[in-house]
């Protein structure tokens, strides 16, 4: 941890150990009795509550990272359930009685609403959801989650003789050969479905804990809390489910008309699960890096060439102990970018196994650490983060941006256009995928009661409205429980249609820096960025010069550009 800076308040020690309750407990106390009678003496009181909360956040990120990174360490299993059951409870209390402290204060001592808005409002929704029986369905939410994690972090496949994480088997589903895909594909399926019952037992286990939730605040149902919560205060359900229904109008025919050219590529009758990531023309498997150290440091180069702004950032990250990037055996599955807050230093956690789909990754995960690097010298640890529509917006964005410059991992122009194509046909992909996971979500919080059929049938339903041209004959349980793989489901459910939002976002960035050169749709990028959450979700989209609109005729277009840019790429 290092030392106070111009940026940290001096109130909370330098050492101090968060994950120590007794000692936040005397900090919280303080704050909670202090006398407050002028503007400035607020300001003081929300920056030092802003280094409390930093450190009781930065106590969780390391536990909670030691536990993904070594998911079969029971030394650091053990020390994050212990968090999770002794010290975030008091947290949650502590935060709330700040909480209607700051509202009080707020009420009695005007601040420039310029500045302070965004962070009055949110508070105040975050006081008024809560309740203390909540905590301790929470608590065991969080240790739910946390053996998701486990069980996922197990699975290995045993395949040509060596012990591989699913992650690795993903080279496999690439071979030309069509036998060998579809030996891996079935191996890969065959291992998770032995943990279907015991993935489907621990869901059940935790709908009723997100339902008395829902219902201890008041409100009819989860999605209704989820949607408080999340601060989605631009826009609702209803909007959510206008957006999948344009999903289906605009963007599954042009994912019907990829998956046919696939079909004849191939010269299949038609497509299997195990066709589906294999070159069409029958090239052998990307290989864009090594190993997670040839990954970064490619990236690096990227970033340098895109932006020298970027490319400063990226490489403070690849100099310090922010990446573990590599997959191995009892790492927890998917990637994520970490803000440990106190140090206000990003980690970025990913399975890379060599392949093009860890070069998105590593971009993505990457835009996210730029977010939060740009955010650090705001001295509201409120404002270093923002809703997730935008902060999804900073990650997907890189995924397209650094297009230009893929030549770094790909030398060979074949390659790099294959890569490029493999990007925008994966945006194609994401939107019906983020409409099905969406949908499906706000099903299950809606129908309280039902039961596990129930639920595969309506997995099946949207499976039917939102799926690629897949043949999935004698395959009827490997699709029904294929939604076991989005951790986000277990772990931070009703957390998807951001996604979908924010790709339109990092479309319009793309579609900018075509018709305008790269150079303005980077400098509103980084504008937009280093907002931090001090403005709405609107706001922050008009800082990035883009438009907040999931409407069907902003998809229409960016669809259609897309379209015109594979059509390109393919002749």
């Amino acid at each position: 941890m290092p030392g106070a800076g111009p940026h940290q308040s001096p109130f909370v020690p330098v050492d101090l150990d968060a994950g120590a309750p007794e000692r936040v407990e005397t900090l919280v106390h303080a704050l909670l009795h202090r006398a407050v009678h002028s503007a400035a003496e607020l300001e003081r009181w929300l920056e030092d509550r802003s280094e409390l909360d930093a450190a009781c956040s930065e106590a969780e990120a390391v536990r909670y990272i030691a536990m993904t990174c070594r998911t079969d360490d029971a030394g650091a299993n053990a020390e994050y359930e212990r968090f999770v059951r002794e010290t975030l409870p008091h947290f949650r209390r502590w935060s709330h009685a700040l909480d209607v402290r700051q509202n009080l204060l707020a009420g009695r001592i005007p601040l420039d609403p310029r500045r302070y808005a965004v962070l009055q409002r949110d508070v105040s929704a975050e006081a008024a959801l809560f309740r203390e029986e909540n905590i301790p369905l929470q608590t065991e939410l969080a240790a739910l989650g946390q053996e998701y994690e486990q069980i996922l972090g197990a699975m290995t496949v045993e395949y040509e003789g060596q012990e591989r994480t699913m992650s690795q088997m993903g080279a496999f589903l690439e071979d030309p050969d069509r036998a060998a895909r579809e030996r891996a594909w079935r191996a890969i399926a065959a291992r998770r479905l032995r943990d279907k019952d015991r993935l489907e037992g621990l869901f059940d286990r935790m709908l009723p804990l997100r339902a008395a939730i829902a219902r201890n605040a008041g409100l009819p149902n989860y999605l209704e809390h989820a949607f408080r919560s999340k601060r989605r205060f631009d826009y609702n359900p209803a909007d959510c489910a206008r957006f999948h229904a344009s999903i289906e109008r605009v963007v599954m025919p042009l994912v019907r008309e990829l998956d046919e050219r696939r079909r004849l590529a191939l010269r299949l009758e038609t497509v299997r699960p195990w066709d589906a990531a294999v070159d069409p023309e029958g090239a052998a498997p990307l290989r864009p890096f090594t190993d997670g150290h040839d990954l970064a440091s490619k990236a690096a180069e990227v970033f340098r060439r895109l932006d020298p702004r970027l490319g400063g950032l990226m490489e403070e990250l690849t100099s310090g102990d922010a990446l573990d990037l590599d997959s191995r055996k009892g790492k927890a599955p998917g990637g994520y970018q970490y803000m440990r807050d106190r140090s206000r230093a990003p980690f970025i956690f990913m399975n890379a196994a060599g392949l093009h789909r860890d070069v998105r990754t590593m971009v993505h995960e990457a835009g996210h650490a730029f977010h939060s690097q740009l955010t650090r010298a705001e001295p509201l640890v409120h404002y270093r983060h923002t809703v997730t529509e935008f902060a999804e917006v900073a990650s997907m964005a890189m995924e397209l941006l650094t297009m230009a410059h893929w030549d770094v991992f790909y030398p060979n122009p074949h390659d790099l256009r294959r890569a490029r194509r493999e990007q925008l046909e994966g945006v194609v992909f994401l939107l019906p995928w983020v409409a099905t996971i969406d949908a499906f979500q706000a099903w299950i919080y809606t129908h309280e009661g039902h039961n596990p059929a129930d639920r595969r049938a309506e997995w099946m339903r949207l499976h039917d409205a939102f799926g690629r041209v897949v043949d999935w004959s004698g395959l009827d349980d490997e699709c029904a429980y294929s939604w076991h793989r989005q951790p986000h489901l277990f772990t931070s459910p009703l957390y998807y249609v951001e996604y979908g939002i924010a790709q339109l976002g990092a479309l319009q960035l793309w579609l900018r820096s075509l018709d305008e050169g790269p150079r303005a749709a980077l400098d509103d990028y980084v504008r937009a960025l280093s907002l931090g959450g001090t403005r709405t979700l609107p706001e922050l989209f008009e800082a990035a010069g883009i438009r907040f609109d999931f409407g069907e005729g902003l998809l229409a277009r960016l669809i259609g550009a897309v379209r015109r840019e594979l059509s390109a790429l393919s002749d």
